[in-house]
């Protein structure tokens, strides 16, 4: 089934508890800090709906019809059409929303390959994570994902402290297990469902088994509370923050105040084994969304300079065109990786394809640590009126407006008005508080940039490189047994 836009927001009017800058919010798909981004996932549901869009963002699943973004991977096929359906929504929002849920459903995929593993555990944990794949993509439920725990004194073990400050189950009940702490999770307070997974860590000792855990939240649920940060969109003239105003993801630390988890939702706990598989196997999916987000980015970068070194008549000028080259290798590169892992991809224990996870997981530290460099190269390419030019309304008020008009005005192409759109929307991109907000986000949206190395590092073929210098070097076989 696929939803509309219409029945998402209503969804999300199940009473949910919300809380942002003080203030319980009562309706979500109206507030104006949620309302912009409410609106970009219920357009991604109408689109569905459309003929234009229907056959990019749609596929019959017997005589149902899906979504592509939720459909699980069997083929590079599958791969490519979701290039193009998240290609189809970025265009037609005209910017990048990270959090829509085809880049969390990927985490649900790596149960599948732990399926067997977990059914040792129990076999009903097993058929549980059958029943949930199956009901994202029949119901066309946005599923978000809750990772990072508060953790309160990283040098003391949560049994030593508040035992709240990491997700655990405090009880057992005919109806399923209670649970106790909290999660901070970007877009919790608009979706419908998280996974709720163990933080990063060791995982090796029993001692933490209460800390083990992998569920289903509902976000509606009794007991679920959302505790917002401040929202970007309404903060200024949209006119100014062009970007904050409309593709703002909020974050919330997610409460889970003595909440009930049926047995239904519940894929394990108690168990230090399915804890460790599920933090190395969680992002062999998600990493490709999440990286194609950025090539995005990237394309906006080059965007906004080329513009600026175009209406200045800069663009010419070599100096100027080598920084450009740097952009443009920096989204060539995130490019070649994500197509690469296709084109290379590796059946999962599951039977799924997923990308090359040595390729993918490299694309990611590209993508990622290289981030604040190419966005100091946009500014660079942007000049200092990025940062000194004056808002939308002193180009409005007289008085002010016609030494605006006079000044930004560069010839006969480029007016006043397109100057000051441009340099608001490289600022929003480049240099806000919402830009750096979204810089932070990258860095540890799918943990820090230390996990992203150690992946990498995990997921490489070292046989090859050693064996060619064992036989360039003329090393003897003794060695083999120690490589």
């Amino acid at each position: 089934m696929i939803r509309t836009g219409e029945q998402y927001r209503e969804g999300l009017r199940d009473g949910r508890e919300i809380w942002i800058d003080g203030e319980r919010v009562r309706d979500v798909t109206t507030h104006p800090a949620f309302k912009p981004i409410v609106d970009v996932k219920s357009r991604m549901y109408d689109m569905a709906h459309e003929p234009e869009h229907a056959s990019a963002l749609t596929y019959c699943h017997g005589e149902q019809l899906n979504s592509i973004f939720y459909r699980p991977p069997r083929e590079a096929k599958d791969w490519y059409d979701k290039l193009e359906a998240t290609d189809r929504f970025l265009q037609e929002i005209g910017g990048v929303a990270t959090r829509v849920g085809d880049e969390t459903i990927g985490e649900m995929w790596s149960l599948l390959d732990g399926r067997d593993m977990l059914s040792e555990i129990d076999p009903r944990f097993a058929d549980n994570i059958d029943r949930h794949v199956r009901a994202v993509f029949d119901n066309d439920i946005f599923h978000v994902s809750a990772n990072t725990d508060p953790k309160g004194d990283r040098s003391l073990p949560p049994q030593q402290q508040d035992p709240d400050m990491m997700v655990r189950v405090v009880k057992e009940t005919d109806a399923g297990i209670i649970i106790r702490g909290a999660k901070f999770e970007t877009a919790a307070a608009y979706a419908d469902q998280a996974f709720l997974k163990p933080t990063v860590g060791a995982w090796s000792t029993q001692e933490l088994s209460d800390y083990a855990l992998g569920c289903i939240v509902k976000m509606g649920a009794r007991g679920v509370k959302h505790i917002c940060r401040g929202g970007f969109a309404g903060r200024g003239d949209p006119a100014d923050y062009p970007l904050a105003n409309r593709f703002d993801e909020v974050e919330a630390l997610v409460v889970f105040d003595d909440v009930l988890i049926p047995w239904e939702d519940v894929f394990f706990y108690r168990h230090t084994k399915a804890a460790q598989f599920v933090r190395s196997t969680l992002h062999r999916y998600s990493a490709f969304p999440y990286v194609l987000r950025l090539r995005y980015v990237a394309d906006m970068m080059i965007g906004t300079a080329m513009w600026n070194a175009k209406q200045t008549g800069l663009d010419k000028l070599q100096a100027v065109r080598e920084k450009l080259a740097d952009l443009i290798c920096y989204r060539e590169g995130i490019h070649a990786h994500l197509i690469a892992s296709i084109t290379l991809a590796q059946q999962s224990p599951a039977g799924l394809l997923m990308p090359n996870q040595s390729i993918l997981y490299a694309g990611r530290v590209l993508a990622c640590s290289q981030l604040p460099q190419m966005m100091h190269t946009a500014r660079e390419l942007c000049g200092g009126q990025l940062c000194v030019t004056p808002n939308a309304a002193a180009f409005q008020q007289p008085g002010s407006a016609e030494w605006l008009n006079k000044f930004y005005t560069l010839n006969q192409r480029w007016n006043a008005d397109d100057r000051r759109k441009l340099m608001a929307y490289a600022r929003d991109l480049l240099t806000s508080d919402y830009a750096g907000h979204r810089l932070t986000f990258v860095q540890f949206a799918q943990a820090p940039h230390f996990s992203h190395l150690a992946a990498t590092y995990q997921s490489f073929d070292f046989s090859g490189p050693l064996d060619l210098v064992r036989r360039s070097a003329g090393l003897s076989d003794n060695i083999l047994g120690g490589a």
